[in-house]
């Protein structure tokens, strides 16, 4: 796609993630009905009004556009496909805790095009498209230039099947956090990607993941100026499930440490 037809699918990305944001903002702290897709993944009745509002506003602008929504049931991607996570850090929203975002990304042939993550309490719009650089509103995102992980601050996730798996999904972590300057578990992955892309983050890292949770952020880090790739070092691919990100120097670093922490997982397991 032309660079001008990504700006203005970004137009329609942005006042569609600032319209659900907007609604998240004025739910947020009051009662909601609460349900649980699994043992600790939860959905609200504002996840599905924020992803009604996005998909009418999407579906208006690009009606020959695929839709893939975390709360829908539409999972076929096509040509063009928008990824959508209408309140990532569901948890965080449900108890009162102020870190969540939606986040929208427009897919083609040549990966992430347009990427979008709103934060609904601070304002902040974070966005990008392939080719033009990443942006906090009207301030251009540029990575960190640290080059080594001693001082450098992390940041991951964990499964929601954590409880129930065989292997130990903390064992990254843990093997990090002795070798880093600090380790962040905030639970919104749009955001952890997007501090990297405004150099709040040195890197990040996450397996079981959903295209939707990444689609966007990866997207601003490549664009300001990082580095992306699944989090065993192969080429980055939505639908594996797993990422690193970083600000470059760092991503040989990170990945080693990463591949030494399985390695020591492995070989300790009963």
């Amino acid at each position: 796609m032309k660079l001008e037809a990504l700006w203005a699918a970004l137009a329609v990305a942005r006042q569609a993630a600032e319209e659900a944001g907007a609604l998240i903002r004025s739910r947020w702290n009051t009662p909601v009905q609460i349900h649980q897709k699994g043992a600790v993944d939860l959905v609200t009745e504002v996840d599905l009004a924020a992803e009604a509002i996005i998909l009418r506003l999407l579906r208006q602008a690009f009606p020959g556009d695929q839709l893939i929504a975390e709360e829908s049931a539409e999972r076929r991607p096509g040509e063009r496909t928008w990824y959508i996570d209408p309140l990532d850090g569901t948890t965080n929203f449900s108890h009162g805790f102020p870190h969540f975002a939606v986040s929208i990304a427009l897919v083609d042939g040549e990966g992430p095009a347009v990427g979008v993550v709103h934060q609904p309490l601070t304002g902040w719009t974070f966005h990008a498209v392939r080719g033009g650089g990443a942006w906090r509103d009207g301030q251009r995102l540029g990575v960190t230039d640290r080059t080594t992980l001693d001082l450098a601050l992390l940041a991951t996730g964990f499964p929601y099947d954590r409880r129930t798996r065989t292997d130990d999904p903390f064992a990254e972590a843990a093997w990090l956090l002795r070798r880093c300057g600090g380790l962040r578990r905030a639970g919104a992955a749009s955001l952890d990607l997007a501090y990297v892309a405004a150099g709040w983050l040195d890197a990040y890292w996450e397996n079981t993941l959903s295209a939707w949770d990444v689609a966007a952020g990866a997207l601003l880090v490549r664009e300001a100026g990082g580095t992306v790739s699944g989090s065993t070092g192969e080429a980055f691919d939505l639908a594996a499930g797993h990422i690193a990100a970083s600000n470059g120097p760092l991503h040989a670093p990170l990945l080693a440490e990463l591949r030494a922490a399985r390695q020591s997982a492995t070989s300790s397991a009963p």
